[in-house]
């Protein structure tokens, strides 16, 4: 079998090797990888994503994102995504410069997938996270021309049967979180919040509520973050993870629950309790 024969895989893909799919692009196809790309000569502008919070519940997790990108002083969009499913039962926030944090999200699902195809097993949640921490160093050079890409990754631990939370920082260092964690521009505002909201043995309803609550309080002092926009029907991205799997709660749920928000601080706009 040779690699140009048409319709057939070549010798590399057939290759006993790493069960890592980074691994094997960097060792066949480098130029595919976003840290080898060649830098900018000058820090660029591009959109960047705001506010990720995420808070463990008595059954799991739930990750939660407002919408907004910015570009400087403008809204760059309004409805972007920012909370997406690693796996079956992990999921990951970003923020920072929204082309390679997206392009980072979607090579990390192929990683993972590949390694539960070579090894017929899931990997454990903390090994996903020591796999992102890798990936996220090989940004290095591009996070010192400004475009930084720092996630935050939470799921279901299967072993201990608890939701459990990971972050970063530029450089690819990972550290366990507790209880609640938030990133991004908003984050000094949200997390405030969810000191105040967040306690043991939340439901999931409850814990989606503390969440979304958290983002209006972000939104109200970080002009980053995109707060529920009532107008145009476009709500906080929501994740709820446990030993189900990872499930998106529904624009009718969640529009319910800022109904509710709103209602409560109706006269009482600080939400203070």
């Amino acid at each position: 079998m040779t690699a140009s024969e048409p319709g057939r895989l070549g010798p590399a893909y057939t290759a006993p090797g790493s069960s890592s799919f980074s691994e094997f692009l960097g060792a066949h196809a480098p130029d595919l990888l976003p840290s080898r790309r060649s830098l900018p000569p000058h820090p660029v502008d591009a959109p960047h994503g705001t506010t990720i919070v995420t808070l463990t519940y008595a059954d799991g997790l739930v990750m939660a994102g407002d919408r907004r990108a910015t570009m400087g002083n403008l809204i760059a969009n309004r409805d972007m995504e920012k909370v997406f499913a690693a796996d079956e039962f992990s999921v990951l926030g970003i923020a920072g410069t929204a082309g390679l944090a997206i392009e980072l999200v979607k090579l990390f699902q192929v990683e993972l997938e590949h390694y539960e195809k070579i090894e017929g097993t899931l990997m454990s949640l903390e090994g996903k996270a020591n796999r992102l921490a890798t990936m996220i160093r090989g940004n290095l050079g591009m996070a010192m021309q400004g475009l930084s890409v720092v996630p935050v990754f939470g799921g279901f631990d299967l072993d201990t049967a608890i939701g459990r939370i990971f972050s970063y920082d530029v450089t690819g260092g990972c550290y366990e979180e507790h209880d609640h964690h938030c990133i991004g521009s908003g984050s000094l505002f949200a997390r405030g919040s969810l000191k105040k909201l967040w306690r043991p043995g939340l439901d999931a309803g409850a814990a989606t509520a503390v969440a979304i609550e958290a983002l209006y309080d972000a939104a109200d002092d970080d002009s980053a973050t995109g707060g529920p926009d009532i107008t145009r029907r476009i709500w906080p991205t929501v994740a709820v993870v446990d030993s189900e799997g990872v499930r998106f709660t529904d624009d009718d749920a969640i529009a319910g629950i800022v109904e509710g928000v709103l209602a409560g601080r109706r006269g009482n706009p600080g939400g203070a309790r």
